[in-house]
């Protein structure tokens, strides 16, 4: 299976098509610690075993059933202290190849940092690893999850689904791996041109329970609250107003209950 973007730049342009392999990140950040990949190298998988989710998560995927992938990245003109700014442009680069095949794109959200989510259920997931060169990016490991004619999973994972149980259909998961290095490539590209309050307004737009009463759990003081999204630090800090104060979060140190109030 051969990549042919035709509507691309780079990404895309050279793709490495693997059966089977532990971590499709792993394999990029092996080839950039050899060499110097071209920009938009894409290395995907039929399996991948050991698929790494944020902070120690894991991502369980059945073999040639679902998109598992990674994009190599020269994002050198961003400033490391504004790198969250690349993980919207690659959340909203997903989203614009989702809602393609959504009946009410609506249904399609960002669940802060980097989930994706369609009628409130995990479709999949980003992991981005950063090689930094004093202050700037220098390489950008996006490593890219979805699921896309899975239809049953590990009763252990909390909410998963599929596009195929979305819509009832299977999926050529070529040709949506070549929309999708288009519809992220669109969104890179607003991102090297400075788009920043474009992909932030966007980014809000279609963030997971942006502006709604629901609740959270704090881990530090064992507690669940009342909390409101209202924004997203510059630093990528999740924004809560919870008793009318506004408080920033960190990944893992706030918990979504998926519960509206």
């Amino acid at each position: 299976m051969s990549l042919s973007p035709y509507n691309t730049l780079f990404i895309g342009k050279v793709a490495i098509h693997l059966e089977s392999i532990d971590s499709t990140n792993r394999y990029a950040n092996e080839m950039i610690s050899k060499s110097s990949p071209i920009e938009g190298t894409v290395i995907y998988a039929d399996e991948q075993v050991a698929g790494r989710g944020q902070i120690g998560s894991k991502w369980s995927s059945s073999p040639c059933q679902n998109i598992t992938m990674s994009i190599v990245l020269r994002p050198n003109f961003l400033e490391a202290r504004k790198q969250f700014l690349l993980n919207q442009a690659i959340a909203l680069g997903i989203w614009d190849m989702l809602a393609q095949h959504i009946d009410a794109p609506s249904q399609v959200s960002i669940k802060w940092p980097n989930d994706i989510y369609i009628n409130a259920k995990k479709i999949g997931g980003v992991l981005i690893e950063n090689r930094l060169k004093g202050s700037f990016i220098d390489y950008s490991i996006i490593g890219i999850g979805l699921n896309i004619n899975q239809t049953l999973f590990d009763p252990k994972i909390p909410n998963p689904t599929s596009l195929a149980l979305t819509n009832s259909k299977n999926y050529d998961l070529k040709l949506l791996i070549e929309q999708l290095c288009s519809t992220i490539e669109q969104r890179y590209l607003q991102l090297r041109s400075k788009q920043y309050t474009k992909l932030k307004e966007d980014y809000l737009s279609q963030l997971y329970l942006y502006q709604q009463a629901a609740a959270y759990y704090i881990p530090k003081n064992d507690t669940k609250v009342k909390g409101i999204i209202s924004g997203i630090s510059d630093q990528g800090h999740l924004l809560v107003k919870i008793d009318q104060e506004e408080q920033a979060f960190s990944l893992k140190e706030i918990k979504f209950l998926h519960q509206k109030l």
